[in-house]
């Protein structure tokens, strides 16, 4: 399932809960100006909580923000994540 998430999550086994969940990232992640208080239901709809969700939220903001905060001054990734690109 691993190698399904890295590739392409919508192709993975699982749960419609995770399914909704990563629905939700890959939306805030790639397109954030068009997210709409129907994709919050979405979450509440497969039993997340406001606050897992809002855990969800901040989560990926925050990875975005820190990602595009390196990016931008160029810091180099660790070695470690080219052999996970490797395997």
């Amino acid at each position: 399932m691993v190698a399904a998430l890295q590739s392409d999550y919508r192709q993975a086994k699982l749960s419609p809960a995770n399914r909704a969940m990563l629905d939700y990232t890959y939306k805030l992640t790639l397109t954030p100006w068009e997210m709409v208080e129907a994709d919050v239901q979405a979450l509440r709809e497969h039993g997340f909580s406001d606050r897992a969700i809002l855990d969800i939220n901040q989560i990926t903001a925050y990875y975005a923000y820190v990602n595009r905060i390196a990016d931008g001054l160029g810091v180099p990734l660790e070695d470690f994540w080219a052999q996970l690109e490797q395997d």
